[in-house]
């Protein structure tokens, strides 16, 4: 018997809208070695991949559910088809793609502009198989490599096996080996020394299948005095039967070099969000991330840097949203593992409506990481009394000179202010919506125009109704 997850949620209208496109492909729940054996031979993959995949299924069942985070006994993958593919081939044009996956994303209301960036040169991902994949000729010409992971496989598979889970190991933790075991689709990107992609390279990822997992393989390379910027945006509509989303962003930044990663992560609350991000930076490489999380039921994302070279920077900028039935908990790991290194946390979350915001932080200060400095910043806020907010930073150092300081604050919405702006023609919600648009406004200033939008408009949809 499928065990059902009610979801305590607000009406997400457009988020919530699910496709009936038609699947070529689901297999049998459960992860066994027989199902991702059976995956490597759809991708019609090389035997060490295969072999990856299996070792992880071991991994996977050895390990046990990490205890100091929200309990994730729910998470059964025998009630997860962990492949399921859409009956829709890649394309490289807009056009060709099934018309009932570009209504759906449509309906997402993915800003115009950002429809006119996914014909230039974007992925789209729908389920288990990219569905869309293009790149401009002029990235091309000038080397750089923009593919779905599957092809980038198949046709730069050297370079694919020098950096696979060199960032995250299979064993790093539970869903970290489940990835590894049956990931599918996802990005590879490799900019060649000193090219700079100066337009964002984008992604969209939407899981619509419900009982099932998206688990996307994203890995950007940033060759010596190279730059560029990498967005994703991940959406799913809401089911009562469980969801699992357990990508895995591999990031590599090589001498001099320069990447920003933003993500903005829409999920529904039946979803659990258990995604493994972190980056490796070398000497003076800088590294920014850049993040939004709103919706899952539960989150736990903690994207990490390893500052290996002299001169290295890591800059973590988040807000998070948690509502009604939400844990959402969120992060960094940072280890500066050279001289002279350098990380800055901004973090802000909002919760209302009994709704859990976490901010969990683990800075590590090798003994070679002579001069290195970490600052973070954690400001939350509630918008009820039945909201709760927490900071939990954990700060290791085997350095006698390095320097780390965090300061959190916990406040709620100032109800003078709100009885001022209601006193100007302002209703209580659109006041209130007002606050909260301004305490995010440092995490919107970072964002693309068209995500800053988005991540408004999920603001209001968060707040309409449920406050006051």
């Amino acid at each position: 018997m499928v065990k059902k997850t009610q979801v305590d949620d607000i009406e997400r209208g457009i988020y919530d809208t699910i496709s009936n496109v038609e699947v070529r492909r689901k297999l049998d729940r459960g992860l066994t070695k027989d199902i991702v054996r059976e995956i490597s031979e759809i991708k019609e993959e090389p035997l060490w991949m295969r072999e990856l995949r299996e070792r992880a299924v071991d991994v996977f069942y050895e390990l046990e559910n990490p205890v100091w985070g929200p309990d994730l006994s729910e998470v059964d993958l025998d009630n997860i088809a962990t492949y399921v593919s859409p009956n829709a081939d890649r394309e490289d044009n807009w056009d060709y793609v099934p018309e009932e996956i570009k209504t759906m994303f449509d309906k997402l209301g993915i800003p115009e502009a950002e429809k006119k960036s996914l014909l230039s040169g974007v992925g789209a991902q729908f389920d288990s198989e990219v569905v869309y994949h293009n790149v401009q000729k002029e990235l091309t010409d000038q080397g750089v490599i923009f593919l779905d992971f599957d092809t980038a496989l198949k046709e730069h598979e050297q370079l694919v096996k020098k950096y696979f889970q060199k960032s995250i190991p299979v064993g790093l933790h539970k869903y970290s080996a489940l990835h590894y075991a049956v990931w599918s689709g996802g990005t590879f990107v490799y900019v060649p020394k000193g090219v700079h992609v100066e337009v964002p390279l984008q992604t969209y990822y939407r899981l619509n299948a419900p009982g099932a997992g998206q688990f996307e393989h994203t890995m950007i390379i940033v060759d010596e005095g190279a730059s560029c910027r990498f967005i994703e945006g991940c959406s799913a509509p809401k089911y009562n039967v469980l969801n699992i989303h357990a990508g895995a962003v591999e990031l590599f930044v090589e001498e001099g070099a320069h990447l920003n990663f933003t993500s903005i992560e829409n999920w529904s609350r039946n979803m659990y969000n258990l995604n493994t991000k972190r980056a490796v930076i070398a000497k003076n490489g800088h590294m920014e991330w850049v993040g939004g999380s709103f919706g899952s039921k539960v989150s736990m994302l903690y994207p990490g840097s390893v500052l290996n070279g002299e001169g290295a920077i890591s800059d973590n900028v988040t807000l998070n949203f948690a509502g009604s039935g939400q844990i959402i908990e969120s992060g960094v790991q940072i280890i500066h593992n050279a001289p002279n290194t350098f990380s800055n946390i901004d973090s802000r979350s909002i919760s209302k409506s009994g709704g859990i915001s976490v901010f969990r932080s683990m800075v590590r200060f090798n003994k070679n990481a002579t001069g290195s400095k970490s600052s973070a910043s954690c400001e939350s806020l509630m918008l009820d009394n039945e909201s709760r907010a927490d900071t939990i930073p954990v700060i290791i150092s085997h350095c006698p000179d390095a320097e780390a300081g965090h300061e959190a604050s916990i406040g709620r919405i100032d109800e003078e202010v709100v009885d001022y702006m209601m006193s100007r023609g302002l209703g209580e919600v659109e006041a209130k919506a007002m606050i909260v648009r301004g305490f995010a406004d440092p995490i919107s200033r970072e964002l693309p125009l068209e995500y800053a939008v988005e991540m408004n408009n999920l603001i209001n949809l968060e707040l309409e109704g449920t406050v006051g």
